[in-house]
């Protein structure tokens, strides 16, 4: 590598890389004025659909002004590839180069700039030619001579570059593993929401960013290999290769474990030029009531269970029943008869056909007024449509109709049925065993779905009765992360929602903490409906030092047997640090790690058992430390750059230096182990374990200080 940085002796070049990037910045305050001063043309038609779509085009234009706003503290472009002149892609007019005496350059960066005349300065990343910026090699340099990286300050001021050369027609060719400025950018300290990787992506990343939108996409990644990063660059990537396709779908969403989660990644789809990209956790996507406790395990397992769906369903059908009687209809000062054998084959012929429960009522009702219709007619009376509207709005018509198939509630269903001993021994009977039954039921008797106690695991039961009602609406794609959580029935959740197939799937099975959690992927990616799909493994660790990695690797064989072992690029001895202490100590020890952590940059992420974590933020408060607390402040990880962080919400968090309080307690309950391999794989810089009590088994023994 040929790394240059601004010196005194030699600034021409890092000068002439300023001023262009200076003057691509000024172009794209221009795009944006020209987006914000141009008015939309509005049609003056008072016609409904010329309204909606003002409103639409208006709309396109807003999103079209904030994606185009200059985040100064985020670089414009962060490479550059160097083609021999005059070869750049006449079929590509969108990746014009920058004409020199002796190449093409095509500066890749966040998003697409050009000048007034149209001529491109900034490449997107996501462009077709970008590619080679990720993917060309000494032996592959996909026709490129040289791709240049920049350095760059903390305040988004270009201090650095360095060249690699592809070709020897170029110079010297180097080994295309992660170093220099590169490796500067991985190792970055950072505090506050995560940022984008654009500028690191590595290859086996970025063919998965840049997959076909179907078959569906699976990542197994390890933690630190960058399976977040490349679930929201692949939103950002199928955006820009398929935005009106995506669009008329039901548009894109990314379903996120928690809302603390969520608000850490919330910055990254803006920083790539993409707005409106709905963020939801999947009690957010379910949520039809207000949830009011939190179930137990051996309840949630239960009731996420796949049988659910079964039991929901049987009660659901259970409600359409023929009648004893026949129908009498009063009609044209007659009495119309029809037998209960007829009502019970129309309805026996409704349900054949799939169709949904919500839509019984309406065609049922209008079958019966056929029925009568045809024995009008059978009289002699000649058909009339206006006679055939009264027998539907008849009043001994709708009467059978609501006994035969009655109207249902989702919420009132699952409440009803949770709350009737007898009507869920019914409706389970074959499924669950009365023990399972007695565990999913519903405690007191609440007066309605509004006051019931529902618990989050109940969310994904109502919604598994509102789509047997109702088919909800679908989503043009959908990534999924922390996936390996989900219990079949949210995955139902998820999968009715994308009935197209286009689905990232984002997962490590070695992190799954909840009590219904799936366990493996074939079983995960048949309850999501993609049973075909094949899981990429991502196990190279590109954040996560080596030492860390390999400790926390030590819970695999008991969490995650058969699983590979990750593997970290980087290697950090004084990485790892674990301290054995007395109980009245162990307070004091975890704020002096703390307190030492904040010396060096970026953000400390203080990780303890649920039950401890709050007396433990009170006491860093104490020591004037200024912690936040993840859970209570969703915008926690901009407020402090010290954060206390429940081991239950530790999953996708990321920070410089993490501080683990008693591992044996993290431990303790079901599933604690995966969450003590959480909990240890959330540092990127060091890690430092105090513990008063024995480490679990399975970490061994290791050096104390």
């Amino acid at each position: 590598m040929d790394e240059h940085v601004p010196d005194p002796a030699e600034p021409s070049d890092i000068a002439a890389e300023r001023a262009f990037l200076e003057t691509a910045r000024a172009e794209l305050r221009r795009m944006h004025e020209d987006v914000v001063t141009t008015e939309t043309v509005q049609d003056d038609s008072e016609d409904a659909d010329y309204t909606y779509t003002n409103w639409l085009m208006d709309q396109a234009r807003q999103r079209r002004a904030e994606a185009l706003v200059d985040l100064t503290d985020v670089p414009l472009f962060f490479g550059r590839l160097d083609y021999p002149a005059g070869t750049v892609y006449e079929d590509e007019p969108e990746a014009a180069p920058t004409r020199t005496g002796t190449a093409d350059r095509v500066y890749i960066g966040r998003r697409h700039v050009h000048d007034e005349n149209g001529t491109p300065l900034v490449i997107d990343w996501r462009a077709p030619i970008s590619s080679a910026f990720y993917q060309a090699t000494p032996e592959n340099p996909r026709n490129a001579l040289m791709r240049r990286r920049y350095g760059f300050s903390d305040g988004a001021e270009l201090t650095a570059y360095e060249d690699e050369y592809l070709t020897h027609a170029g110079g010297a060719s180097h080994d295309a593993e992660p170093d220099g400025l590169l490796a500067a950018e991985i190792e970055r300290p950072r505090s506050g929401p995560m940022r984008d990787i654009v500028a690191t992506i590595q290859p086996e990343q970025d063919d998965l960013v840049r997959a076909p939108i179907r078959p569906a996409v699976c990542v197994q990644g390890a933690p630190g290999t960058g399976k977040t990063a490349v679930g929201l660059h692949r939103i950002a990537y199928l955006l820009y290769t398929e935005r009106e396709r995506l669009s008329q779908d039901g548009g894109v969403a990314i379903i996120g474990p928690n809302r603390s989660f969520l608000s850490y990644i919330r910055k990254v789809l803006p920083a790539l030029g993409e707005v409106g990209v709905r963020q939801t956790t999947i009690e957010e996507l379910a949520g039809h009531v207000t949830v009011r406790r939190s179930a137990t395990a051996h309840e949630a397992r239960v009731k996420g269970d796949a049988r659910m769906g079964d039991v929901i369903h049987r009660d659901l059908w259970s409600q359409v029943q023929p009648p004893d009687e026949p129908l009498v209809v009063e009609h044209a000062s007659r009495k119309w008869r029809i037998p209960p054998e007829e009502l019970a084959e129309a309805l026996t012929e409704l349900r054949s056909r799939g169709i949904g429960y919500g839509a019984g009522p309406g065609l049922l009702t209008q079958r019966i007024a056929d029925l009568v219709m045809r024995r009008i007619e059978d009289s002699g009376k000649e058909y009339d449509t206006r006679a055939l509207g009264q027998l539907r709005r008849n009043k001994a018509v709708t009467a059978a109709v609501r006994r035969m198939w009655p109207k249902t509630d989702p919420a009132r269903l699952v409440l009803g049925l949770l709350t009737d001993r007898e009507r869920l021994a019914r409706a389970a009977d074959g499924i669950l065993t009365p023990e399972e039954q007695e565990a999913v039921s519903l405690p007191g008797k609440p007066r309605g779905a509004k006051t019931a106690k529902w618990s989050a695991a109940d969310l994904a039961l109502i919604d598994e009765a509102s789509s047997l009602i109702e088919r909800p609406t679908t989503l043009g794609h959908v990534v999924v992360d922390e996936v390996q959580d989900l219990t079949p029935m949210q995955c139902r959740v998820i999968s009715r929602r994308c009935n197209r197939g286009s689905l990232t799937v984002l997962g490590d099975i070695a992190q799954g903490t909840s009590a219904g959690a799936v366990g493996d992927w074939p079983a995960l990616l048949t309850h999501l409906g993609q049973p075909e799909a094949q899981p990429a493994v991502l196990n190279r660790g590109f954040r996560v030092p080596a030492e860390i990695i390999d400790y926390a690797a030590r819970l695999l064989p008991e969490i995650a047997p058969g699983l590979g072992t990750p593997t970290g690029v980087r290697h950090s001895p004084d990485a790892l640090e674990v301290t054995a202490t007395g109980p009245d100590a162990l307070e004091d020890t975890l704020v002096l790690a703390c307190r030492e952590a904040l010396k060096g940059a970026g953000s400390v992420g203080l990780v303890a058992a649920d039950a401890d974590i709050a007396a433990l933020r009170d006491r860093l408060a104490a020591e004037a430390l200024d912690p936040a607390l993840v859970g209570e402040d969703e915008d926690a990880l901009e407020a402090s750059r010290m954060v206390c962080v429940p081991a239950s919400l530790a999953k996708g968090l990321e920070f410089d230096a993490a501080v683990v309080a008693e591992p044996a307690s993290i431990a303790a309950d079901e599933r604690g182990l995966n969450r003590l391999y959480v909990a240890l794989t959330r540092a990127v810089s060091t890690l430092r374990i105090a513990h008063a009590h024995p480490l679990p088994a399975a970490l061994g023994e290791e050096r104390h200080v």
